[in-house]
């Protein structure tokens, strides 16, 4: 695919959707397959046109170690520095937080933002109950809204209520599901709102919010909540697993076209169906050329500058 001005973007992707996970976890994490080691991970970038991406975590890291939440985020934290470190052009990293402890979440964003120097902040949707709006987490926005923290929003682990006997498994519906709620509390308590220089993704497209819009705008009725289309739109949104002609449309009628960057989901989504998916995007004729290079590049470096700076300098 040829960007603007003739190159190609295809090869230069910038991908915000890309877990890791520090090798002395990998034993202790229940993932449903083996987190692929560094090399391998460049390899596959290479494959698919990745030519540097933004590593997070995903809850599962907690779950076998819910009661040293900090150490094992610092632990996280300090691994995908090294990764910066060693491969500054390939890698940017989004701190993980130890969730719902607030406190020690201020902690760590002073010491991955300023010692560590990674380039924002992963939050999940939701962590023990508490969704991402509640106020409990005031003072986290607060300060990352002083820093213009970028913030990314994963899903958190989640499944839905065992009485409501469904089989299917809880990634197909239940993460989006669980994003979505979590965007709604933010804007029923006003997160946003209150903390407009923060930059926050949310990925999944947006989950079921492009489609949701017209319906959650009513909460400007119902519960006085200012311009929720206009706020909606200052949100950045991911196309990790969202890359098709079934949600793209939606998406694109909602976001601010600048808004939208381009995700993988590597290694959750790898092989044939991470080929389906691109080749899903490719085939999309609702963006033009110069927009399409916007999204697989050109936005997400105006997020993260430091990674157009350090690809020039090669």
């Amino acid at each position: 695919m040829a960007d603007a001005t003739g190159g190609s973007t295809a090869e230069r992707r910038i991908d915000v959707h890309h877990h890791v996970l520090p090798p002395q976890y990998v034993d202790s994490t229940p993932m449903p397959f083996r987190v692929p080691d560094t090399d391998t991970q460049l390899r596959t970038m290479a494959e698919f046109g990745i030519e540097a991406a933004i590593t997070s975590l995903t809850p599962r890291v907690f779950e076998e170690h819910r009661h040293e939440r900090r150490a094992v985020a610092r632990a996280c934290n300090e691994f995908m520095a090294g990764l910066v470190r060693d491969h500054p052009t390939r890698f940017g990293s989004f701190a993980v937080l130890p969730l719902p402890d607030v406190d020690g979440a201020l902690e760590e964003v002073a010491y991955a933002l300023d010692t560590l120097r990674l380039d924002g902040v992963g939050l999940f949707s939701s962590m023990e109950g508490r969704f991402l709006g509640d106020p409990l987490y005031d003072p986290l926005f607060a300060e990352l809204n002083r820093r213009k923290a970028v913030v990314f929003v994963h899903p958190s682990h989640c499944a839905a209520p065992p009485e409501y006997n469904l089989g299917a498994p809880a990634g197909i519906i239940e993460y989006i599901f669980d994003s979505t709620r979590a965007i709604l509390n933010m804007l029923y308590h006003q997160t946003f709102r209150r903390n407009p220089d923060m930059r926050i993704i949310f990925c999944h497209g947006g989950s079921t919010v492009p489609y949701l819009a017209h319906r959650i705008a009513n909460l400007e009725h119902n519960a006085g909540v200012p311009d929720v289309i206009g706020t909606l739109r200052s949100l950045y949104y991911d196309i990790a697993s969202s890359m098709s002609r079934f949600s793209l449309p939606s998406l694109q009628q909602l976001a601010d076209p600048t808004h939208i960057v381009w995700g993988s989901d590597l290694p959750f989504v790898h092989g044939e169906r991470l080929r389906e998916e691109i080749a899903g995007w490719e085939a999309y004729t609702g963006f033009d050329a110069a927009t399409r290079a916007a999204i697989e590049r050109d936005n997400a470096l105006r997020l993260f500058p430091r990674l157009g700076a350090t690809a020039a300098s090669r």
